[in-house]
């Protein structure tokens, strides 16, 4: 049964994504393919969200609309772009050598109308690309549009799997990329080897930031890692110790004592010690 939602999440080439108004109040649902409202004339995607959880992503500013649902003319017009974008990547690599641009490019778009195709390309620093332009509007007739990318933007497009062996979040459900920091991979305990903290971009993982909040609040009930404790023993006598962990699943810290053992306690027993803390 189809979804009349009055706004819907349309995904694009390279994981693009926009939000759509459906002012016809057509019948779609998630997968359908679409004609929607381009700045210079209509593009086309796939839905990949409606109902109410698409207001939760709306950023600021007016959607544009969604013409149609895609008919058979349209997946044919379409099956005819990704074949001229093949030709334009093509056709770009070698203009590229040709004036002897050091730029890497990443992916071909063209609007579904034909009225742009863009350029997506990686480099270290910024590219005289005017000539470049200019030979590639001659070529195709048509806009030209040349944009440069980071790194992680270019993980987004090109997409792939995760050290979880999911699909990469950029690409999966991430519209913006937010800042990370290695702070982040301290606060949650995980060893610093770039192997292990960094996605295929090179850059930081992007899930460090989702549980970073929950790691922040449970650290409150505990005293500071590396804080030198004082804890009274069974036997009565005390014994000196530090902070080494603190494990947020079962709420209890490593304690590990000068005599060499270790013991797990929770915030109430860390707390009945005389907490010194190195950092301070």
């Amino acid at each position: 049964m189809g979804n009349n939602s009055k706004l819907v999440e349309v995904v694009f080439k390279g994981e693009r994504r926009a939000i759509y108004r459906n002012r016809a109040e057509l019948s779609i649902d998630e997968g359908n393919w679409v004609v929607v409202e381009a700045d210079r004339g209509e593009d086309f995607g796939r839905v990949s969200l409606v109902g109410s959880l698409v207001k939760l992503k709306r950023g600021k500013g007016d959607a544009k609309g969604i013409v149609r649902k895609a008919q058979e003319k349209d997946l044919d017009m379409q099956k005819a772009n990704l074949q001229k974008e093949e030709d334009a990547y093509k056709v770009c690599r070698e203009k590229i050598k040709h004036y002897n641009l050091d730029m890497k490019l990443v992916e071909v778009e063209m609007q579904f109308d034909g009225s742009k195709i863009t350029f997506y390309f990686t480099a270290a620093q910024r590219v005289d690309f005017r000539e470049l332009v200019k030979d590639l509007a001659s070529v195709y007739r048509t806009r030209i549009e040349l944009r440069q990318i980071g790194v992680r933007d270019e993980a987004k497009r090109v997409s792939g799997f995760g050290v979880c062996g999911r699909k990469q979040c950029c690409s999966a459900f991430l519209n913006e990329f937010e800042q990370i920091t290695t702070q982040m991979a301290k606060d949650q305990q995980i060893s610093l080897n770039p192997s292990k903290i960094s996605g295929n971009c090179g850059r930081l993982l992007c899930c460090l930031r989702y549980e970073e909040e929950m790691y922040q609040t449970v650290f409150k009930e505990f005293p500071p890692i590396e804080s030198t404790l004082i804890i009274k023993g069974k036997d009565g006598k005390d014994k000196q110790g530090i902070l080494t962990f603190i494990n947020i699943f079962k709420d209890v810290g490593q304690v590990r004592f000068t005599d060499g053992t270790d013991e797990w306690l929770t915030p109430e027993e860390l707390a009945k010690g005389i907490v010194k803390n190195e950092k301070q």
